[in-house]
């Protein structure tokens, strides 16, 4: 049965492979394909994939690297990550192996051993290692070290994830012993830290692969909703079952649910302190008296249970902090919801045009500051390069995730900051800059007005755009 197992995922790889018309060897394209697969939960762009791949000569045994925060990637142009977190926040570093063969054995261990060695000492220098290891592993313990030592005082979790993934189906026990003294070496160096050495073979593998991703949703309420005209619901929904709809089966957030709410969760401010200490102190006053509540759009709802909702597609568009800290509430003390009786107050609306959607997440999330950058994405110009780039074979992404939940392949994908760095490389000759720093460009009004502006020539996103993939594409295969 363990056989048949590599077999079939031998021959999913290969699908894929083509499918995607991936140029890449089958060693390279393997790496890419366990990260996406393993990542699964973190609803990472392909974009996002890619760059954490750091598999090439002078690795030091990482084929990939990502850093989380508090289940967030931490990209290189994170600027102010001291000022966006609060306190009691996660940190989770996950280094990932891929070997494409169908065993596991000690070397890529103890090489991992190495790297620690060497890079996890707080005060490693990095000139001391260039040629040793290549800039982009470099680059990520550069990230890891920098993170880390700004949030030290907001007290944060540390997790080092070790991932070796391979096409094996047994693991020699000497290969689980070198696993055991890479652990050690990490809980030498960080004594704080929670150390995992995982090892997913073809089985593992072939589950995520084959694990159906819902699209479906159940919402109970706690009576009939109110429907307007069109598919448009209102109703109360009790606490806990709105905790269990926003939940997997492992209590954990579902995060693909809030990728159109533009507000990132703010952590410990006035608003959500204020929030947690509802849901902590209940008093005579019904949660949804003093909670502007939830606002869902989907592609389609309908009531056809009464008190059920089934909701497909749903995103949560506003509501990203009241669900955060219902979400804390109950996940900090098991068996809360059990004498649960509060409930909160939930819109659905299945929106008729694209720009009705836009207009809902612009509308539902002006009350409080947000950052330029977030809203960008619904401005009616993104939606029209979105509409003119399509039919000439590119997808702007301005949804993140959009496209690649719809079967498009990588090289066909083009992201909003893709996009912005193209821009800021061409039009305003800042490669340096695009690189750096793309979602500068979407908080600079001057700059993005010049860039975006509804009267520009919409060829020119389409040429920019186009350029930019074939040189990427190109370089990949020269390289």
């Amino acid at each position: 049965m363990s056989k048949n197992n590599q077999i079939l995922l031998e021959e999913i790889i290969k699908q894929e492979k083509e499918n995607m018309d991936d140029t890449r060897t089958s060693d390279k394209f393997f790496e890419f394909f366990s990260c996406s697969q393993l990542l699964k939960n973190y609803e990472l762009s392909y974009e996002e994939i890619e760059e954490g791949i750091t598999g090439e000569s002078h690795d030091g045994g990482a084929d990939a690297i990502y850093l989380f925060v508090n289940g967030d990637l931490v990209k290189e142009d994170d600027t102010d990550i001291r000022g966006k977190y609060k306190k009691n926040v996660d940190i989770e570093l996950i280094i990932i192996q891929s070997k494409n063969s169908n065993s596991f054995s000690e070397e890529p261990l103890l090489k991992l051993s190495r790297l620690s060695t060497n890079l996890f000492p707080l005060d490693f220098e990095r000139q001391e290692f260039e040629g040793r290891y290549n800039t982009k592993v470099l680059d990520a313990f550069e990230r890891f070290k920098n993170t880390y030592i700004s949030l030290i005082t907001k007290k944060p979790k540390l997790k080092i994830a070790f991932i070796y993934a391979s096409k094996g189906i047994d693991v020699h026990p000497n290969v689980i012993k070198q696993a055991e003294d890479l652990k050690l070496d990490v809980k030498g160096l960080l004594t704080d830290s929670i150390v995992e050495v995982d090892f997913v073979g073809a089985e593992h593998l072939l589950k995520l692969v084959q694990a159906r991703t819902n699209d479906v949703y159940r919402l109970k309420v706690t009576e009939n909703p109110m429907s307007s005209s069109g598919q448009v619901f209102i109703a109360l929904v009790n606490l806990k079952d709105y905790f269990n709809f926003i939940t997997d089966e492992n209590g954990d957030l579902i995060k693909h649910i809030f990728e159109s709410n533009v507000r990132d969760y703010q952590g410990k401010t006035n608003v959500n302190n204020e929030i947690q200490e509802t849901l902590e102190n209940a008093g005579n006053e019904e949660f949804w008296w003093l909670n502007n509540g939830v606002t869902i759009v989907a592609s389609a709802a309908s009531a056809p249970g009464g008190k059920e909702l089934i909701i497909h597609n749903p995103e949560v568009v506003n509501g990203l902090q009241t669900s955060s800290e219902i979400y804390k509430y109950f996940n900090s003390i098991v068996g809360r919801e059990k004498d649960e009786r509060r409930n909160i107050l939930i819109r659905v609306i299945v929106p008729e045009t694209e720009e009705t959607r836009d207009k809902i997440i612009r509308a539902t999330n002006s009350q409080t500051p947000i950052p330029k950058s977030s809203l960008r994405a619904t401005d009616s110009i993104h939606r029209q390069i979105e509409d003119y780039l399509k039919p000439r074979g590119l997808y702007y992404d301005r949804r993140k995730n959009y496209y690649k939940n719809e079967g498009k392949k990588p090289k066909d994908i083009v992201s909003v900051s893709f996009l912005a760095q193209c821009l800021m490389s061409v039009l305003l000759q800042k490669p340096d800059f695009a690189r750096a720093r793309p979602s500068t460009l979407l908080e600079d009004d001057e700059a993005y007005n010049d860039l975006y502006h509804r009267n520009n020539d919409l060829n020119t996103y389409y040429n920019v755009a186009f350029a930019g993939r074939f040189i990427e594409l190109y370089s990949t295969f020269a390289a």
